[in-house]
């Protein structure tokens, strides 16, 4: 079983977006798979696109899913964690599931999916409280840390690969998502914010480049290699929301090879990080997906199983180019391939 996350520290760089196309595309290329899909994000906009959309009332049938009893939600299950924080209670995962294509019948049936819930920044506080409480002969901060194990352990082998939204934060419940991912997406945009994003998020995860020791101390890759547990590795870099005016002379240009210099610096002075020796076989470039990608995430729809011509979206007509939704679709084929 393989973990993938996509996470950026900064918001807007299209992360859900490519989540929800990157998962609907690897479960239709891979139907003997099961797959899961988590929300560990406080918009759950993750969600409210496996359940439909805006178009298609997939807000509405979220917050369904969030009046169940127990709450059908990530924040669901973390409410019957607060009790119990440093060892499971009796709980049922499947209580926190949800099978999307019962609610839209454009996402591939071999998905599952955990919701999002806002009650993750309600929650965010009493959590990080319960982490950094020191009880004799129990490691807190771990034993938080490892909810969203404790949650996949009795249905492990029920799925053959997990992909995990994260928040554009490094909040406590976003690195109680990372500790459990084995791959890490990485999406970054044409502009400055997504150079300083990207170093940040090496930062951040792995403490490269801390301006003092003492952080380190207190950093989340000190503290899980001192548990003996693997960080992610950076798996993919999605250069997204690419425009065809991106001339080499551009300056959006140069803040992306600005990026690719940096990656390429941090693959020889900490190769262990990456899964991908060469820079060219860990980057991909995705085009913004313009008009396509508005209607697809409106209806909650994948891009391969959108139709093109002029559809209806909330009650206007908008036409769909099927040249640019080939391109579309060429984009997150490019990017799957690599999982």
């Amino acid at each position: 079983m393989t973990v993938y996350a996509f996470w950026n520290n900064k918001g807007g760089t299209g992360k859900t977006s490519l989540c929800f196309q990157s998962i609907c595309f690897y479960a239709n290329e891979h139907p003997d798979e099961r797959i899961l899909a988590i929300d560990v994000c406080p918009q759950a906009n993750l969600s409210e696109l496996f359940l439909g959309g805006l178009a298609n009332d997939g807000s509405a049938k979220l917050l369904a899913r969030q009046g169940e009893m127990p709450r059908a939600t990530i924040g669901g299950y973390f409410q019957q964690r607060l009790p119990s924080p440093y060892s499971p209670p009796s709980f049922s995962p499947m209580d926190f599931v949800t099978k999307p294509s019962q609610y839209n019948q454009s996402v591939p049936e071999n998905i599952d999916l955990v919701c999002g819930d806002p009650l993750l920044e309600l929650q965010a506080n009493a959590i990080s409280t319960l982490a950094n409480n020191q009880i004799p002969g129990t490691n807190a901060w771990l034993s938080v840390i490892d909810w969203v194990r404790d949650l996949l352990e009795p249905i492990k082998d029920q799925y053959d690969t997990i992909f995990v939204d994260c928040n554009p934060s490094f909040s406590i419940y976003t690195q109680i998502a990372l500790s459990v991912v084995d791959r890490l997406i990485l999406p970054v945009m044409a502009d400055d914010s997504s150079r300083r994003a990207i170093q940040n998020a090496f930062s951040l995860v792995y403490g490269l480049k801390l301006p003092s020791d003492i952080y380190a101390t207190y950093a989340f890759a000190t503290r899980l290699r001192e548990a003996g547990r693997e960080l992610p590795q950076v798996h993919a870099i999605a250069k997204n929301r690419l425009t065809q005016y991106m001339g080499p002379a551009s300056a959006y240009a140069a803040v992306l090879r600005s990026i690719d210099d940096d990656v390429s610096k941090l693959l020889r002075s900490n190769p262990e990080i990456f899964t991908f020796a060469n820079h060219a076989d860990g980057v991909v470039d995705i085009r913004d997906f313009q008009t396509t990608g508005v209607v697809a995430f409106a209806r909650g729809c994948p891009l391969y199983a959108l139709q093109s011509g002029r559809l209806d979206v909330m009650g206007h007509r908008v036409a769909v180019n099927e040249e640019y939704r080939q391109n579309c679709v060429a984009a997150m084929r490019d990017l799957t391939s690599m999982l």
